[in-house]
């Protein structure tokens, strides 16, 4: 019996969706408007791929979907938890509140069931005070019925988890299963703000992710589908419906790593310079090892400056929609605002009154769409410097991620990608592959399941094997946990980071395991 899976990734512009068989053969591929409240967009493409493709729907056995939905509800401030933030952190942190620098707009919108209580850890895993249980007994009580959601960080806790793990015990044993508790541990990495930033907007979205999930599931059952759901966490890997609702943060800019993880794919390239080009914006990633570089910076997530893991991005304000502005004098500029989805009914060459990038690259004969005589009028040496001034500003994205000014492959994907010309600045060679407008559904569906850690070791007192092995079992039982098939797991990156101002010889260590999708069983396709 042949088994398919579906890929479906949300982008500002278009939802793509993608069909494919059990060797990630392309059976069916669409784009569709991705839509105001998400879910309509995803059915639409759904559906699209489904009906196309004609295969017996009890053999499409995993949806993997790579979704928007958590980002735009922090960026609009809508559809969030109702939350409190309990902090670890008393006396030590007691000139630092939380949420601090965070813009008043989201603290509002966060609530303000905000604590900070006596507990937390020196750097070597020291208590610098008792927990004061008694306190997050009272806070329990006095949060009951208010909050159906909680993030708890504790001072150090990548180095002890103690405290977290204790008072979510006692917040359980009060509020019971119903609450979401969010520990600051399991998210984010050392530095005390930014670790709690991520923790709270974790906290904020869980509502919107199982929002999100019921309505894929539910998407899935309308069209008589029952599969393994995954979705899309932006270090290019896949997780659990269960796992996705318990960390939804992780689902931030996840489009753009399945676009680099369907480049790899489509290109057969493990190390390379990804262009993603789309209706409204151009990102550009670079891959290692078939992955996407993560980012060594604190990230802003809705202006709240948070450090878990993400995709090390150049974004650009240059797509298929971007709008170009001809001043009388013969000056120009290029976006950064698009046309975006309507593109079909604002462009020139579909009989709009917008001149958009995709105009241009029609009237200097570079694509063919459209009615190019609708273009035919405008002055072509101007174009050409317009057209060149695209070009550049994609060159001048590639180089910043370049890292040495050795020539590397560049591969385009993306609707917006058929823009750019064959030769690029600074690249070895120019790669378009087959199916490259879908590329990033085609990453959700094709990608693996991992696990990561991020802990910091005193080796004086364990020892740089022992930690390294350590590391290693709780990064692959964090992969297995999230979906994995334990047999596939494999250890495919690992960073050991000598921290000089900690005592007793400490590192902090970061593992990722990966592996492949744990499969069905026979009998359950009986």
């Amino acid at each position: 019996m042949s088994i398919y899976r579906i890929g479906i990734d949300v982008g500002g512009t278009h939802t793509d969706a993608v069909l494919l068989d059990q060797h990630n053969q392309v059976i069916s591929e669409t784009k569709s408007a991705t839509t105001e409240d998400v879910a309509t967009g995803i059915y639409n493409a759904l559906k699209k791929i489904i009906d196309e493709a004609q295969v017996p729907r009890d053999q499409i056995k995993y949806a993997m979907l790579g979704t928007t939905h958590c980002t735009n509800a922090i960026v609009e401030r809508k559809r969030l938890n109702k939350m409190a933030a309990i902090r670890i952190g008393a006396p030590a942190t007691l000139a630092v509140k939380p949420l601090i620098g965070v813009p008043d707009d989201l603290r509002d919108a966060l609530g303000r069931h905000v604590y900070l209580i006596r507990g937390g850890h020196e750097f070597d895993g020291r208590e610098i005070v008792d927990l004061d249980e008694e306190r997050l007994y009272e806070i329990a009580n006095e949060i009951k019925g208010k909050v159906d959601s909680i993030a708890i960080t504790s001072v150090f806790s990548p180095v002890t988890q103690s405290h977290e793990q204790r008072a979510g015990e006692i917040l359980r044993e009060v509020l019971g299963e119903d609450v979401a508790l969010s520990l600051s541990s399991e998210i984010g990495s050392v530095g005390l703000l930014e670790r709690e930033n991520a923790t709270i907007l974790n906290a904020s979205v869980v509502n919107v992710a199982k929002t999100a999930a019921d309505g894929f599931i539910n998407a899935l059952k309308a069209e008589g589908i029952d599969a393994r759901v995954f979705f899309g966490q932006n270090d290019g890997t896949l997780m659990s419906v269960e796992y996705a609702v318990r960390y939804p943060i992780f689902t931030v800019a996840c489009g753009p790593t399945n676009s680099l993880r369907g480049a790899s794919y489509l290109s057969d390239l493990s190390d390379a310079i990804v262009v993603d080009v789309g209706g409204t914006t151009s990102d550009v990633g670079v891959l290692v090892q078939s992955f996407p570089r993560e980012s060594s910076l604190a990230v802003e997530i809705g202006g709240a400056r948070t450090n878990f893991r993400m995709p090390d991005l150049v974004s650009i304000g240059l797509g298929g929609g971007t709008i170009v502005r001809i001043q009388e004098n013969g000056e120009f500029s290029i976006g950064p605002d698009s046309v975006g989805y309507r593109l079909p009914e604002k462009g020139l060459i579909f009989g709009g009154d917008t001149l958009t990038t995709t105009d241009v690259a029609v009237a200097l004969g570079k694509v063919e769409l459209g009615d190019a005589s609708k273009v035919a009028h405008l002055d072509k040496s101007l174009l050409e410097k317009i057209y060149q001034k695209i070009v550049e500003m994609v060159e001048e994205a590639i180089d910043k991620m370049k890292t040495s000014a050795t020539p590397v492959p560049v591969i385009l994907v993306g609707g917006g990608s058929i823009l750019l010309p064959e030769e690029l600045k600074g690249a070895s060679e120019v790669i378009r592959p087959q199916h490259s407008g879908v590329a990033n559904a085609i990453g959700s569906a094709i990608s693996q399941v991992s696990g990561q850690i991020e802990k910091v070791y005193t080796l004086d007192v364990i020892g740089r094997e022992k930690a390294l092995e350590d590391a290693k079992s709780i990064a692959m039982n964090e992969a297995i946990n999230a979906g994995a098939n334990p047999e596939s797991l494999v250890i495919v990156d690992i960073e050991d980071v000598p921290l000089a101002y900690m005592p007793g010889n400490a590192t902090r260590i970061r593992v990722k395991a990966a592996g492949e999708l744990a499969q069905f069983k026979t009998h359950e396709f009986v």
